[in-house]
């Protein structure tokens, strides 16, 4: 019987780990929009923390919104690596 605990407990912080490594890794998958998304969510791109977040919504509000993912890169800071790292979220 003792044996038989052990595995239902080993079940349970496997199935948990599933499920918290799942909404993780669902919610980085999701594609963000660079005209409407807010520094927090900017954030979550890959390579881009709240300095270079808050140089995104800088831009867009001086220049306009952006009309194409790639012009990211006109930020400064924001690089060819940044953008290959974040091109298949990056929306407009």
């Amino acid at each position: 019987m003792h044996h038989f605990r052990k595995k239902v407990y080993l079940a349970v912080l496997v199935t948990i780990a599933v499920i918290l490594t799942g909404t993780c890794c669902a919610s980085a998958m999701e594609p963000i929009n660079i005209n409407t998304a807010p520094v927090e969510q900017l954030s979550e791109l890959d390579r881009v923390g709240a300095k270079f977040a808050e140089r995104i919504v800088e831009y867009r509000e001086k220049n306009g919104p952006f009309k194409a993912p790639e012009e990211i890169m006109n930020v400064k800071g924001i690089g060819k690596k940044t953008w290959e790292a974040n091109k298949d979220r990056i929306v407009v």
